[in-house]
């Protein structure tokens, strides 16, 4: 790749990494796996303690492309309660931030085969981005972006989980308060604000076989003054060994993945992920996510 191609590309991720029209918080395609990061209701609701780590890459090859690492763990605390931690780097070319929330959960038994779980979240998060970088590859910035700082942010979040052994449905907002951080409008970069998120996701699992179930899910994402996300996921679920399926984001992108049982306490996941569309003729558009969870 030639030097002007490379600042062309970089230049133009750069803005793609700061738009208005895109969501701010990073995707998952084990989102059913991840849900702790969306919705605090979870922690606590798997039998035991577990803890999961991710990390998804895209834009292999790019310098500074988007890139993002979880960790997960939740456990359940006496006979009505639950807690979670959830670790969260992410990022994007110019922008860098961490995110560390504590969740804490209570829940109650509707009946023999209900559980309403509710949660709250507690969050702080460190957000960096590197100005001087717009500077660099001609992005136009804002006068109050001139000396920016790093910023640590507190903030909070609410959810309540439907539980039951074939199906599940999730209500959350992981991030009520909307602090600073980078946007784009026009080609020029300026001070702007995190905005809300919302999620509404559920999942039904089919019975086929003995050993052979069917797992359906989706996720509804908005976000403030953006269109809604929509994914869809089927999984095929081979007993104790390994599930595969495809997933189907709107309009946005499709995906493969896969889940190898590898213990009783052990899961060790890959997903393939190509946008529909590419915003930059020639680049490697796909993404990699590797997901590993742990029976403690």
């Amino acid at each position: 790749m030639n030097t002007i191609y490379r600042i062309t590309i970089l230049a133009m991720a750069l803005v793609l990494s700061v738009s208005a029209k895109a969501q701010q918080d990073p995707n998952y395609t084990f989102y059913r796996y991840n849900m702790n990061i969306y919705n605090p209701a979870f922690a606590g609701s798997s039998e035991g303690a577990e803890l999961s780590l991710g990390i998804r890459s895209q834009w292999a090859g790019v310098e500074g492309a988007p890139e993002s690492q979880s960790a997960i763990f939740g456990m359940p605390v006496g006979r009505k309660l639950g807690l979670g931690v959830s670790i969260l780097n992410d990022k994007t070319f110019i922008e860098r931030q961490t995110w560390v929330a504590i969740d804490v959960s209570y829940h109650i038994q509707l009946d023999e085969d209900h559980t309403l779980y509710f949660g709250i979240k507690g969050s702080a998060n460190s957000y960096d981005a590197n100005t001087d970088g717009l500077i660099t590859y001609g992005v136009g910035q804002d006068g109050a972006l001139v000396g920016y700082e790093s910023r640590f942010t507190p903030n909070v979040g609410a959810g309540a989980f439907l539980k039951h052994d074939r199906y599940f449905v999730s209500l959350s907002a992981p991030k009520l308060l909307t602090p600073d951080r980078l946007q784009e409008r026009d080609g020029n970069a300026y001070l702007g604000v995190d905005r809300m998120h919302a999620y509404l996701s559920g999942g039904y699992t089919f019975l086929l076989g003995k050993t052979l179930d069917l797992k359906t899910m989706g996720m509804f994402r908005y976000v403030d003054a953006s269109p809604v996300s929509v994914e869809l996921t089927s999984l095929l679920d081979f007993g104790e060994r390994f599930e595969f399926g495809a997933s189907y984001r709107f309009e946005e992108s499709v995906s493969g993945l896969v889940l190898f049982k590898i213990s009783n306490g052990l899961n060790i996941g890959y997903a393939y992920e190509t946008a529909l569309q590419s915003p930059i003729d020639g680049l490697d558009n796909n993404t990699h996510e590797l997901f590993m969870r742990m029976s403690l």
